[in-house]
This record gives C-alpha cells, sequence and structure tokens, in this order.
C-alpha cells in the first residue's frame, strides 16, 4: 500500500527542523522570490542549498513554490532561478503562471511540476488541460468536497490542505488586495482584505449586524476526519502556514504524523483533550472542517485573530492592576488578549491574591498582573502564548535514519566497511589485516567503535561481523573508516540522482491571427446594455446572461461568457465563447471560437502562446500590469484585448454571505434587492450572486480609454468595455467616448 504524503509548510531553518523531526515525508518553502508568501522569512539561495541538502540526509522531499504571476521582464531572471532549483536537487516546484508551466516543462524535461491552487484547480476538465502541459500533480482547490476529488479520474497527483489559514476567495480569482492597495496576491503580496471590517448595505440602507468580520474564515483542521481522507485517492495531505511559528509547524506535524501511521497500523485515531487544546492555544481563529465535508459552519465573522483559548474572567481592574478569576493555569511569560476590548499583553510579572510574585498560578485561583493596558471593564480572558508549552515544542527529538553495518576483518586482505540505509549501499576499504601479536581485537571492540553515531544523523540496526580468529586492527582505523562510509553516505543521500537534460532549443508552434484593425468590444449584463451596443456597432459582445444570449446568438458577433466556475458544462459547437478557466479552455477548444478572459491572469507573452496552443484566438490581458509591463509584451506579434473601462469582479466566493448574515438561502429573492460590502474607507462594493457563489465587484470602475493613443503605439488592436449597471445613455457615453479614440 502506497503510503499517503505529509506535506508541511517551511518559512525558515527552524521550521525546517521542525518539520523534518516532527515527521513530515516533505516540505514546501521558498526562495526570496516568487512565492506566494512574499511575507514569510523565506530562502537565500545559499539556505536553499542547505534546506535541500539536510531535507534529503533525512528522506525528506522538497517542493520550492515559484507560484506567482511571472511578468515579461522577469522572465529570463526567472529561469535562471528555476535552473539553479534543479541542479542543485529541488524535488518539485509549485508554480501557477501556466506560461512558465508551459516554458519550464520545454527546458527542463524531468523537472516535476505540481499546479498551485492558485491556478484555480476546482475541475476534471482544467486539470486534464495541466495534465497535458506536463504537471505531474494539482493542489485542489479548498471549495471542492472529497467527494468531488475522488470523482476526477485524471491520472494524476492530488493534493489537499488538511490544516490552517482558508481563503474566502478562489484561490488565483482575487484581485481585492491588487486593485485596491496595489499588492497582488498573484505576486504574494497579498494584504488580507478578507480579514477587514465591513458593513452590509442592502438598496443603500445599512443592515444592523453584531457582528463586523464579513469575509473572514475559521482555520481548517481535518484531524477528527483524517481517517476518511487517508481512505480516499488522495496523494498528499497539506498543512497551510509559513508565515506560521516554528512550533506551529512541529506540533501540527506531529499529530499528523501520528494519526497517519496509527491509521497503518490500525490503531485509534481519536485525539485527546490537551492535544486539541495545544492546537487552540498555537493558533486559531475557532476551527472548521471546511467545504472537504461539505460543512457550512466556514466563517468566523465575529473576528480575524488568533483565539487561543479561554483561561478566566476579569473580576476587578484600576489603575495598577486586573484581577482575574482563573478557570485555567496562567504562567508567567504568557500571552494573553482581552476578548472585547480587543487589548492584549504579555504576562511579564504575575501575582497571587496576596500580591506575591509567583511563576504560575493554576486554575480556580485569583492571579493579578500590572494593568498596563489600562483595561478598565470585566473582560474575558484569553491565552493566545502558552509559553510552557512553546518552550516545550522547541525540545524535540532528532529523526535517526536506521543503518546497518558489516565489516570484514580477514587475514591478509584489507578491513572494509560496507554501511546500508537500504537503498545506497557503500563500501571502502583501508589496511591489511594482520595476526595479533599480543592482544586481539575483539567483536566488542569493534562494536563499540561502529556504534560511535551519536553526533551523525544515524543509528545502528544491525551490525555483522565477518572475523578471522586472532587478529588485530587499530581501533583508529576502523573509526577512521567508519567516519568515511559515514561521509559518503550523507553525500549519496543529499545527492538527487537526475538525469541534468536542460533543452535549449525551444519553439512554440503556435498561428496567430491578427490584423490592423481596431475593435471595440464590449461586455453586457442587460439588455438594455446590449441593445446600446448592436445600435452603436460595437463589434463584439460577450453576454453573462446565458437566456440573454440564447435570445442573441444568432448574431455573429454575439458570444457567450462562460462561468468562471464549473464542475458541469453546457455542450457548445461553433459557438462564440468568452473563457475564464483552464476547464472551460480544454472542454471548447477544438470546436469553438475562444476568447479568453482577464481571469486566467495573464502576465507575460508565454502565457499568451500557451493559450494560443490550446485554441485560443484573443487573450484578455491581466488588469495587474501597468502601461509599462504592457509595454514590455512587444504586443505587435499578438492579438489581445485590454480591458479599458468597467467595474471589475475581485473576488468569486462559495460561501454566502447573505446566508451566513441574513440567513438568506437560494429561493431568497435577492434579484429585487441590491446588496453592497462597505469598508472602513465608506467604498462600496456590489455583490452578485448568482449558482450560489457570491461576487464582489471593485468599488468603483477602472477607466483607461484616455490612454489609447498609448496602447495603439505598442500593438493592442482590441478594447474592452465591461459594463454593470450603466444604462442605456451611460452605455453610449462609454462607446461613443472609446469611438472617438480609435
Amino acid at each position: 500500500m502506497k503510503k499517503i504524503e505529509l506535506l508541511s509548510p517551511v518559512g525558515n531553518m527552524d521550521m525546517l527542523y521542525q518539520a523534518i523531526h516532527n515527521g513530515a515525508d516533505a516540505v514546501y518553502l521558498a526562495g526570496k522570490s516568487y512565492g506566494a508568501r512574499k511575507y514569510s522569512n523565506n530562502f537565500t539561495n545559499e539556505e536553499l542549498i542547505k534546506a535541500i541538502n539536510y531535507s534529503h540526509l533525512y528522506g525528506v522531499k522538497v517542493y520550492i513554490t515559484v507560484n506567482t504571476i511571472i511578468y515579461e521582464k522577469e522572465i529570463e531572471k526567472f529561469i535562471e532561478y528555476i535552473e539553479f532549483l534543479y541542479t542543485n536537487g529541488a524535488d518539485a516546484l509549485i508554480i501557477q503562471d501556466i506560461g512558465m508551466i508551459n516554458l519550464i516543462r520545454k527546458k527542463f524535461p524531468n523537472f516535476e511540476l505540481h499546479a498551485s491552487t492558485q491556478c484555480h484547480n476546482h475541475n476534471k476538465e482544467g486539470i486534464k488541460l495541466l495534465k497535458d502541459l506536463g504537471c505531474s500533480r494539482v493542489v485542489m482547490a479548498r471549495e471542492l468536497s472529497l467527494d468531488e476529488i475522488n470523482n476526477i479520474d485524471v491520472d494524476i497527483e492530488k493534493e489537499i490542505f488538511v490544516y490552517g489559514a482558508l481563503c474566502v476567495c478562489y484561490s488565483g480569482c482575487c484581485l481585492f488586495s491588487s486593485l485596491n492597495g496595489g499588492r497582488s496576491g498573484n505576486r504574494g503580496e497579498c494584504v488580507g482584505s478578507c480579514r477587514l471590517p465591513y458593513k452590509l448595505i442592502k438598496n443603500n440602507k445599512e443592515i444592523p449586524l453584531k457582528n463586523k468580520y464579513l469575509l473572514s474564515t475559521k482555520e481548517l483542521n481535518t484531524l477528527n476526519n483524517l481517517k476518511d481522507i487517508l481512505n480516499s485517492n488522495i496523494d498528499s495531505l497539506k498543512i497551510e502556514g509559513r508565515m506560521k511559528s516554528p512550533t506551529y509547524v512541529g506540533y501540527v506535524t506531529r499529530l499528523y504524523r501520528t494519526l497517519i501511521d496509527k491509521y497503518y497500523n490500525n490503531e485509534d485515531m481519536s485525539l485527546s483533550e490537551e492535544e486539541i487544546k495545544n492546537l487552540k492555544k498555537i493558533y486559531n481563529r475557532e476551527f472548521t472542517k471546511g467545504y472537504l465535508f461539505n460543512s457550512t459552519d466556514i466563517m468566523n465573522i465575529k473576528t480575524p485573530n488568533h483565539q487561543g483559548i479561554e483561561i478566566g474572567k476579569v473580576i476587578n481592574t484600576n489603575k495598577n492592576y486586573i484581577t482575574i478569576k482563573l478557570t485555567e493555569d496562567i504562567n508567567q511569560n504568557d500571552g494573553i488578549r482581552f476578548k472585547n476590548s480587543n487589548k492584549g499583553m504579555i504576562v511579564n510579572k504575575l501575582y497571587n491574591n496576596n500580591l506575591l510574585l509567583k511563576n504560575n498560578i493554576s486554575k480556580n485561583n485569583i492571579c493579578i498582573i500590572p494593568n498596563k493596558i489600562n483595561l478598565n471593564s470585566k473582560d474575558i480572558v484569553l491565552k493566545t502564548i502558552d509559553y510552557k508549552l512553546e518552550e516545550s515544542l522547541k525540545k524535540y527529538p532528532l529523526k535517526k535514519i536506521e543503518i546497518d553495518f558489516k565489516i570484514e576483518l580477514i587475514i591478509d586482505k584489507p578491513m572494509t566497511i560496507t554501511i546500508s540505509d537500504g537503498i545506497n549501499n557503500i563500501s571502502e576499504s583501508s589496511v591489511i589485516i594482520d595476526k595479533a601479536k599480543t592482544r586481539e581485537v575483539t567483536e566488542n571492540d569493534i562494536s563499540k567503535s561502529l556504534n560511535k553515531l551519536g553526533n551523525t544523523p544515524f543509528k545502528l540496526r544491525k551490525l555483522d561481523i565477518i572475523k578471522a580468529d586472532n587478529i588485530f586492527v587499530s581501533l583508529k582505523e576502523i573509526n577512521i573508516l567508519r567516519r568515511k562510509v559515514i561521509d559518503k553516505l550523507i553525500i549519496s543521500r543529499t545527492k538527487l540522482k537526475r538525469n541534468n537534460m536542460i533543452n535549449n532549443n525551444i519553439k512554440f508552434n503556435i498561428a496567430i491571427k491578427k490584423d490592423n484593425k481596431y475593435y471595440i468590444n464590449a461586455l453586457v449584463r442587460t439588455e438594455e446594455q446590449l441593445k446600446c451596443c448592436l445600435d452603436n456597432k460595437v463589434n463584439n459582445i460577450y453576454i453573462t446572461d446565458y437566456e440573454l444570449f440564447t435570445k442573441y446568438k444568432y448574431l455573429s458577433n454575439i458570444y457567450y461568457r462562460v462561468p468562471r466556475v464549473n464542475s458541469t458544462y453546457k455542450e457548445f459547437t461553433n459557438t462564440n465563447l468568452l473563457v475564464g478557466e483552464l476547464g472551460s479552455i480544454n472542454k471548447y477548444q477544438n470546436n469553438n471560437n475562444l476568447v479568453s478572459d482577464y481571469y486566467l491572469n495573464i502576465t507575460n507573452s508565454y502565457s499568451i502562446k500557451t493559450l494560443y496552443q490550446y485554441g485560443i484566438n484573443r487573450v484578455t490581458l491581466s488588469p495587474e500590469l501597468d502601461n509599462k509591463k504592457i509595454k514590455d509584451l512587444m504586443l505587435d506579434n499578438f492579438n489581445v484585448e485590454l480591458i479599458v473601462y468597467g467595474r471589475l469582479e475581485l473576488m468569486v466566493m462559495k460561501y454566502c454571505l447573505l446566508k451566513k448574515c441574513l440567513n438568506y438561502c437560494k429561493e431568497c429573492k435577492i434579484k429585487h434587492d441590491k446588496f453592497m460590502l462597505k469598508d472602513r474607507l465608506n467604498n462600496k462594493y456590489p455583490l452578485i450572486h448568482e449558482n450560489c457563489l457570491t461576487h464582489v465587484m471593485h468599488h468603483t470602475n477602472i477607466n483607461k480609454i484616455d490612454n489609447i493613443e498609448y496602447y495603439k503605439e505598442i500593438g493592442i488592436n482590441n478594447y474592452r468595455l465591461e459594463f454593470f449597471d450603466e444604462d442605456y445613455n451611460e452605455t453610449k457615453k462609454y462607446i461613443q467616448k472609446l469611438k472617438n479614440m480609435l
């Protein structure tokens, strides 16, 4: 039976040590660039080499995250970095950018590629395309259930998240941070817009809600459901947390390792009360078993903060002290937070009821702490850092690799030692064996010498001594030879055995159709907008509403915008389609006229070429490209489209905000109401509800029409207007303005 892989997050060397020695089969980490956790510490190139070698020594695989979108001017440096990772033994790359997937597969044919969850891996058709591109594994979308994943019958490895932070948006589909703050989630710079407070607006009136963190998720925790996962066809279990602490990584890895091993040994897999409590103390925003098990309890809209555990209540405050009645133990140097006021502190000084200094005070007693945060209310006390637990988790037994020794001591032949770890077998010889002149060397002497492994990563499993009678050999010589074979075994274990094949003759065989005309294209959501576009001779019209599309599809310039989240597909032949996810491309590439949407995050020429390779006739560029980066693409060679006006989508969520906050459901008449989120700056984000998905729109329209002359100069000939709630006259105004610029 093939054992499922346990994959742990690593943001620095301390986290690496914790992951390895607590039982990870593989780790994922990033260098200083191209990883989707830019604000983790991450690794320098020298540290990467050290991390790869150390991991391989212990039989642990290393996957490097290069899962950001790549800009054109970065490609040369990016490929140099990939070659560095390849030649230094990284086991696989976790990658988002489809152009770079295609390029790496051509240049490094035997470098293993894993499609990041940022690729929006949520259906069979998209996964088939990624397999065709050369990926050997996909990291599945967190929105999929276990049954849905099991039913994806593509011959490819499947990796899922089993623990840690959740994104409220489908991964790879979020522009919130980028368009609001200029820090792209697709570049590893997410500001965490989903963890900020929002108000819910209905028909321009605020709905009074007790809670305000309307987009904040709980932490995923599948430990209690692990048996079901291990019974599935999943290959790798991934823990989230490269920006968490080393002790978090170590403890969560240890628990999963323990339960996985118990599963394969048919042992009880239940968690103790103490283990559950420790998980909460290390980090939690409350727990959910997630969409994997069809949970509707995904959100914690009360707070985005680590909750720890409740340890007591404040019974008195004054300007000097806070008095607490404890329900759990408290220690000096613990971190606490007061739940209602959200004020926190480290307990540097801890007093009992008689104001005597203590290192710890047990539950059911009174403790007193200095009031250095000016607390003036009888609040609930949370422990968010358990000092004793953290200190205990910093100490862990080092993993030891079992080895066998065989030593041959035959008169007039060289002493030979063979070391084996079950995979590698290394033999070395040295001095010629003589008869003993005085004291002979005994098997006990030899055993003691070969057991001197204390400072090595090895432990002796079996010793085979083949020895003539009445011989002598210096124990020093045995020790020297022992160290020699151990050093060679370390080198053998750390060196990845790979055929270093690098192909520098890369070709993309694609046909590009482009003329010198300029085209105005428009996306419409209403029939009024559609009629305006027809009246004003818009070249191509994309329709979001399927019923409206079927009414007008007889027109040659009408396109249907295929939903960006798909589990089943409508059948189309010889149809104009605007597609925004890989599954739609794979499904419709052969018999339809396809234009790719901005959802695909296209930011470089290789991604454009890749889409052409899969039947796309016109590629929409990512709105995350600024004017300089668009120019870098050398667009005279490509048929691309640029959105120059409109309200863009920031998020698409499986989570129904209205059901959570207002107890609405799919039978509700929300089409008669207009809902919005309002942020701290009073920006309002319209919400669209379709097929039990929530779409969050930008609070404002982008408008680049005044830059048309620049775009014409750099080779763009297709310009899109994205209409949202504009009436006929507003729609006409923007069409005419764009026409005047062309």
